[in-house]
C-alpha cells in the first residue's frame, strides 16, 4: 500500500545544510557541495567515462512511496561505487545495465541529479528524483528552496510555431515551468531546470535545450 508521507519544511532545510556542507569527520573539514542537474546526454556521457558504476535503490522513494517511477535508478561511480558495493549498499554494473537503468528512469520522467564538491567536481553519485519524493526537488517545488539544487548549464526554448499545445510536456515538467491555460502552454522559464524530459516526448520536436545566459 502507498503510504502518503511527505518532507516537512524543518526536514528539508536540514537536508539542505547536510548537502551544502559536507563534513569529513577524520580532519572536521567542511567542504562546500553542491547539487546539478544533468539531462539525459550528460548523464550517458559521465556513466561511459566512467571506471566503475555501481546501480542502488532511491532512498527517497523507498522512504516516501508517494509515485510509481522506479527505485533501482541510483548511481554510484569510480570510487564512489566501490564503498557503496563493498557495503552492501548497491550492486556492480556493467555500462550496458546502467544505460537500461538511466532509459527506465527517463521514460518514467524522473530528473538526474549529481552530488559534486568544491575542488572535486567529477560526479561520484548520480540520483534519479521525483518531485513528490524527493528532498531537494520537494524543497524546490513545494517551498521555493532554490538553492536546492543548481540549475544545469541548459535551459529549455520552445518553438511556438510548430508546438501543438498537446500538453505532454506539461504532465513530464517536474518543476511546473509549463501548464495549459485555455488549451495553449504558457512555459514559465524562471521555473526551468534544464533537465530536457520535456524535450524527449514533444510530438513535434518543439523543445530544444539552449545554453542557459
Amino acid at each position: 500500500m502507498t503510504r502518503m508521507v511527505d518532507w516537512t519544511k524543518e526536514e528539508l532545510e536540514e537536508k539542505l545544510d547536510s548537502i551544502k556542507s559536507a563534513v569529513t569527520i577524520p580532519v572536521n573539514l567542511s567542504i562546500n557541495g553542491r547539487q546539478t542537474i544533468l539531462d539525459l546526454t550528460e548523464v550517458e556521457r559521465v556513466l561511459r567515462r566512467a571506471r566503475m558504476i555501481s546501480i542502488g535503490d532511491c532512498g527517497c522513494r523507498e522512504r516516501m512511496h508517494r509515485c510509481d517511477a522506479p527505485i533501482d535508478v541510483c548511481f554510484g561511480l569510480d570510487k564512489q561505487a566501490e564503498e557503496l558495493v563493498e557495503k552492501g549498499l548497491a550492486k556492480k554494473a556493467s555500462l550496458d545495465e546502467a544505460l537500461d537503468a538511466l532509459k527506465r528512469s527517463h521514460e518514467a520522467g524522473l530528473v538526474h541529479v549529481t552530488y559534486t564538491f568544491e575542488g572535486k567536481e567529477k560526479p561520484e553519485v548520480i540520483c534519479s528524483c521525483c518531485s513528490c519524493c524527493c528532498h531537494s526537488l520537494s524543497a524546490l517545488v513545494r517551498f521555493g528552496m532554490s538553492d536546492a539544487v543548481v540549475a544545469s548549464k541548459f535551459i529549455a526554448a520552445a518553438n511556438r510555431e510548430t508546438c501543438i499545445d498537446c500538453g505532454k510536456c506539461v504532465t513530464r515538467c517536474q518543476f511546473k515551468a509549463r501548464r495549459l491555460e485555455n488549451g495553449k502552454l504558457v512555459y514559465d522559464k524562471s521555473k526551468c531546470f534544464g533537465c530536457g524530459l520535456c524535450l524527449s516526448t514533444c510530438p513535434t520536436s518543439s523543445i530544444s535545450l539552449i545554453r542557459r545566459t
